[in-house]
């Protein structure tokens, strides 16, 4: 006999089988909250909402597949809410909340590379704040190069050269400006360049590419890792 106030064991098999039930119910309720759960990892790890449309137009696929796979969570979740807590049906719950904790936990690991990769960059470099001035005799190119999410190891080469109408390069004419950027302890590189300009006559205009090593260097590529280019046209 247990002492006054302790809980007695179930004494029927239909106690034993609703109380292992209701255990089962309460795990379906926390993965009725996947969605919730994976929304906040993202949030945490910087996927802020203005990111959101961002990596959603760069098709992002792991933060379709985490959405997807908490979905499901929650399905299995109700599912599993509406079975009868009777012996076969705790077993189908059981089968019913196992796959809600496999696509719950899918969800989870997939959020942390989504967000990762969409909140931290691509490392493709920028070009902003394009500006040519002055008169032909003193005239001054300006820009600012941005990045974010360069891996340490790697580095930025940014070129300025003079092209001609079919945005060819000129022959037997160097670079304009050459220069190697790496990032700093965040992956970030924000570099302002101002130089003088003394452009062949025959130069239609000027061409500046920035480019990640290692990257694509054509700059009507398609892909993720691709140049910024720019074309300036000289008056």
């Amino acid at each position: 006999m247990k002492p006054p106030g302790v809980d007695q064991e179930p004494r029927t098999l239909d106690d034993v089988q609703a109380k292992i039930g209701k255990r089962l119910d309460d795990v379906a309720k926390i993965l009725a909250g996947a969605l919730v759960t994976v929304a906040g990892v993202m949030t945490s790890l910087g996927l802020t909402s203005d990111v959101v449309f961002v990596a959603l137009n760069n098709e992002s696929w792991p933060i379709f597949v985490a959405a997807l796979s908490a979905v499901l969570a929650i399905v299995c979740s109700i599912v599993a809410l509406l079975i009868h807590p009777t012996r076969r049906g705790n077993v189908w719950e059981t089968v019913v909340l196992g796959l809600g904790v496999i696509f719950y936990m899918v969800a989870l690991s997939v959020a942390v590379v989504g967000a990762a990769q969409a909140a931290s960059g691509n490392g493709r470099p920028t070009l902003i704040n394009i500006k040519l001035e002055g008169p032909d005799s003193d005239r001054r190119l300006s820009f600012d190069v941005h990045a974010d999410g360069v891996d340490r190891w790697a580095s930025v080469n940014v070129y300025v050269t003079v092209v001609d109408a079919n945005m060819t390069d000129l022959p037997g004419i160097p670079d304009l400006y050459s220069v190697s950027l790496r990032p700093n302890n965040k992956g970030d590189i924000d570099h302002q360049i101002s130089m003088s300009l003394a452009a062949p006559r025959n130069a239609w205009g000027i061409e500046i590419i920035a480019v990640t090593v290692g990257g694509n260097g054509d700059c009507e590529s398609r892909s993720p890792h691709g140049p910024s280019c720019a074309v300036v046209q000289l008056s």
